[in-house]
């Protein structure tokens, strides 16, 4: 059974790329950030062919960016973070969880350095803004945050280096990994950073006037049409593929960078203050921890589940949950992340795997399939490119 029809109303927040979007025929749409964004358009399967082919143009508004800027900008954002951001050189972007002072992940940004005491935070799907404020509030810091006019234009895939030069000229492929210039398109202006959600390669290009977003569209549009541009979206193909977890599906605010693999983005040494270096030092400890793994899921192609499906063990005992799935062919298998009890993560290891609903209205009886850890999350490229991203 399919989900209901998805109804955009005011309370949703129109992107200034929405109608282009519409108008090559998406199929299906989450809510991020309270914004629309594409979930596929052709099918997850040829959407990721594409990708790993040619080149796409994806609208990532939802991304969007929380600006922090005054004499107090930095001391806030190293507050809020257990990474140093002090090593992010101004025209930089550096990949920083940030971590309450329970140790909960509240959100994994890209932070841009735009100057000594501006930054721009792109965040995951969660509210970054209120918590930013209230804590900015509270401190008394003298620092100004606020939501800017910015909307992220992605473009992704392995001709998207031939395609931005054409456009902004070919000094765009001396742009570093996790770092961004400025330019001028569709008469306004944009950074242009070498980063996206995505495991081939590609750019964001943040517009700063959301009155030109049609305009900035069509100038990419035009210039991809050698290249065989298409419209895009996140692909849960490639993120399963290349490990990138998505805030909110593979970790929240109960989960701990630990857990999560993302204790490689930072150092428990930080000078600056962070407050959540005391549940960090407990962490740190394996004692109770879990892991984020790759499990690989016997069976038919399966939807990623609509919340988590059960890892049991031999003992019909839970050891951890699913979180996300897609169907791979290049490993002809269900891959899967999932979250399991430490002491259980060994290569190799066998589990079941409670299948439930994928989607609303479908029967909720349960299958059972055999799966299998691949490997411990993390241990793919892009994770080690965004370590090595300062």
């Amino acid at each position: 059974m399919k989900s209901p029809e998805l109804v955009l109303s005011r309370r949703l927040k129109k992107t200034p790329f929405e109608q282009r979007v519409f108008e090559q025929g998406v199929k299906g749409l989450t809510i991020y950030n309270h914004r629309p964004l594409a979930s596929y358009f052709s099918s997850p399967q040829e959407d990721y062919e594409h990708l790993c082919q040619h080149v796409q143009i994806w609208d990532v508004s939802c991304q969007c960016q929380v600006e922090v800027v005054g004499a107090d900008a930095m001391r806030l954002v190293e507050l809020v973070t257990p990474r140093d951001i002090s090593r992010c050189a101004i025209g930089q972007c550096m990949y920083a969880p940030l971590v309450d002072e329970h140790g909960g992940v509240i959100n994994d940004p890209i932070i841009i350095r735009l100057a000594k005491d501006r930054l721009w935070i792109s965040i995951a799907d969660s509210g970054v803004l209120l918590w930013l404020k209230g804590i900015a509030y509270g401190r008394g810091y003298e620092v100004s945050v606020f939501e800017p006019d910015v909307s992220p234009l992605a473009i992704q895939g392995p001709k998207s280096d031939d395609l931005l030069a054409d456009v902004v000229g070919e000094h765009i492929r001396d742009i570093k990994r996790f770092w961004f210039i400025e330019a001028t398109l569709a008469e306004t202006d944009v950074i242009i950073a070498r980063s996206g959600w995505s495991g081939q390669g590609g750019f964001e290009i943040y517009l700063q006037d959301g009155a030109k977003g049609l305009a900035l569209w069509d100038i990419i549009w035009e210039a991809g049409r050698k290249y065989n541009i298409r419209a895009g979206c996140p692909n849960i193909i490639d993120r399963i593929e290349r490990g990138l977890l998505s805030y909110g599906s593979d970790m929240t605010m109960q989960n701990n960078p630990y857990e999560c693999g993302l204790d490689i983005f930072f150092e428990a040494s930080k000078d600056a203050e962070c407050m959540s270096k005391g549940a960090m030092a407990k962490f740190a400890k394996k004692e109770g921890r879990k892991n984020h793994v790759y499990l690989t899921i016997s069976g038919s192609p399966m939807a990623s589940p609509r919340s988590t499906w059960d890892v049991v063990n031999e003992n019909n005992q839970i050891v951890g949950i699913v979180t996300s799935s897609a169907y791979s062919r290049n490993y002809q298998s269900n891959v899967a992340f999932a979250l399991v009890d430490a002491e259980v993560n060994r290569k190799g290891r066998k589990f079941r795997v409670n299948i439930g609903a994928a989607e609303p209205g479908e029967s909720t009886k349960e299958s059972t399939r055999e799966a299998t850890i691949v490997v411990k999350r993390g241990k793919k490229l892009d994770m080690e490119i965004l370590m090595n991203s300062e």
